[in-house]
């Protein structure tokens, strides 16, 4: 089904609060001045089929996200309405904002590609091939505080049917890139068995990597680190592990606690690995980030719902 762009999909309305939600858990005292027990899980929106690169835009004061599988970007604004805000797209999961705060960049699973927009209307492919081959299906991006472009080329958009293309990779690897749009300058940095989500420590010392082959068949749920310099990445260790499902997604707060995605929940990790505790959803949840005017709000894409959750003070 094709959907009109800027056609609304929720009118204006307060979210709705699950109901029968059982409420954070906690493993460290650290977190409850955060996430408060008697917070609330809320749902923004029903109706997606697999949500995913959430990304707060700060100029516009509005969530986008995307819908994988019906193939189009949505954005929430903060008096509940959504909207479509890109159509027919070619399957675009990750979404960031480029330093602007207006250009974005997609990560298309249909095009095999990292495409860019102004946040509606047709993104254009922009980085499409490694030493002459075609890109995998990136998959998750992030931007540098010195404007680069990093991304993961998974396999996921050309080996499962309804996220992407059926395709024989042209690539004998799956790896993290670092993009340089000054140079247009396409870096290999690490091989993984299958990369997924990925995001920096506030002071950009370290990336954080998850490998999430067992969504593929193989046995990797971690979150891998990298120490960050100009000579590239090193000090390679795995961070932490979920137990059930993968980190598919996460994000990184200004403490240096790594928010992750599992099939339960939100995982929360302390910089030295240890869990403070997690916020359970009731659909698997595959990606997250932090927004709201005052940064103070939780954004999750859960398969078919945007949930929420509020939290003490702002994260960012």
């Amino acid at each position: 089904m094709a959907y009109e762009v800027g056609r609304t999909l929720r009118r204006p309305a307060p979210p709705e609060e699950i109901s029968d939600w059982a409420g954070p858990s906690f493993d460290d005292v650290r977190l409850q001045n955060i996430l408060a027990p008697q917070a609330r899980l809320l749902a923004l929106h029903t109706g997606t089929v697999h949500s995913e690169g959430p990304v707060w835009d700060r100029k516009s004061n509005r969530l986008l996200w995307s819908d994988v599988v019906n193939r189009r970007v949505l954005g929430w604004y903060p008096d509940g309405r959504v909207e479509t805000m890109i159509d027919r797209t070619f399957f675009v999961n990750g979404n960031a904002f480029l330093p602007d705060g207006v250009t974005m960049v997609h990560c298309e699973h249909g095009r095999r590609c990292i495409s860019r927009s102004g946040g509606q209307g047709d993104p254009e492919p922009w980085i499409t091939h490694y030493q002459g081959k075609r890109l995998n299906s990136p998959n998750d991006i992030i931007v540098g505080a010195d404007g680069a472009i990093w991304f993961s080329d998974p396999t996921f958009g050309i080996s499962i049917p309804r996220e992407g293309c059926l395709a024989e990779p042209e690539l004998d690897h799956r790896s993290v890139y670092r993009f340089d749009p000054a140079r247009h300058e396409l870096q290999r940095m690490a091989d993984f068995e299958q990369p997924n989500g990925l995001a920096f420590s506030p002071d950009g010392k370290l990336l954080y990597v998850s490998d999430t082959s067992r969504a593929a068949k193989g046995d990797k749920h971690e979150i891998q680190s990298f120490e960050v310099s100009a000579a590239g990445l090193s000090h390679r260790r795995v961070f932490c592990r979920v137990g059930k499902g993968i980190p598919d997604g996460f994000k990184v707060d200004k403490r240096g606690w790594i928010w992750s995605t599992a099939d339960d929940g939100i995982h929360i990790f302390a910089p030295d690995g240890r869990e403070l505790g997690m916020i359970p959803t009731p659909q698997t949840a595959g990606n997250c980030c932090f927004g709201g005017e005052n940064m103070t709000r939780l954004f999750i894409a859960a398969e078919t719902q945007l949930l929420a959750i509020d939290l003490a003070e702002p994260a960012l």
